[in-house]
């Protein structure tokens, strides 16, 4: 990495300039905030602490769950969530304030496409499905989606669940993502994922690898607070108990 080329190449230039025989001495830790001194047990009970205490964070990348595989891009805090989720084909925009759950897609998510109804129903679909075609569809509380859905925009369920390597726990080395010096935990030799750590400032989780291929996730913007408000009244469809099948 570019940072090691540098400490080495000047390295060599100390040595020859002092008749030394190495810079072996070097320690690895050096301006950084320790964590990689630590056991990887430590490291990850450290880092789920700094995550959960974490005002704000956005979280990309895939989650394989349930045979589908989720490309998400999200923003979250406390009080909800914004961004989009793509899956099967089909990608919509989830937005949470506080228990208010919205969701935005094109008409094609929301029209029943390819049923076998007659011709003025499947006409009748299409009109409705149109009227949502980018409007932020409010999503009731009692529907089956909301639970689904909210998932998605809920920092805390969202970490809790992901943030768990599987396995004994091991460190694997430094690292570097996003321009970041890390330290990198495995479970189970990396077949129950990597995690890796950020050694500069406090130590988020940066980067995961899931278990058996369930998806890679990069975290970034911790602490980067984001607006969250409710759509305008214009743009809000609200179908009152339950969503329209789609």
């Amino acid at each position: 990495m570019r940072r090691t080329t540098l400490v080495s190449a000047m390295c060599v230039l100390v040595v020859a300039g002092t008749g030394l025989t190495g810079c072996g001495s070097e320690d690895p830790d050096a301006g950084t905030n320790g964590v990689g001194k630590l056991p990887a047990e430590k490291i990850q009970a450290t880092t789920r602490t700094a995550a959960e205490s974490a005002t704000a964070v956005r979280l990309s990348g895939t989650v394989v769950a349930g045979g589908s595989t989720y490309k998400l891009d999200m923003r979250l805090k406390a009080d909800g969530g914004t961004g989009s989720v793509s899956a099967e084909g089909a990608t919509f925009e989830l937005l949470r304030v506080g228990e208010k759950l919205f969701l935005m897609a094109d008409a094609e998510f929301w029209s029943h496409g390819g049923g076998e109804g007659d011709g003025e129903g499947e006409k009748s679909d299409v009109a409705a499905a149109d009227k949502l075609d980018g409007k932020f569809v409010k999503v009731p509380e009692g529907d089956p989606s909301y639970k689904r859905f909210s998932g998605f925009t809920d920092k805390d369920v969202l970490l809790g669940g992901l943030l768990t390597l599987h396995g004994a726990l091991a460190t694997d080395g430094r690292h570097e993502e996003a321009g970041v010096r890390t330290v990198r935990i495995t479970g189970d030799k990396g077949a129950g994922g990597t995690l890796d750590v950020s050694l500069e400032g406090r130590p988020y989780p940066l980067r995961l690898v899931r278990a058996g291929g369930a998806g890679t996730l990069t975290f970034s913007d911790w602490g980067k607070d984001f607006a969250l408000e409710p759509p305008a009244k214009d743009k809000t469809v609200d179908y009152g108990q339950q969503l329209p099948t789609s």
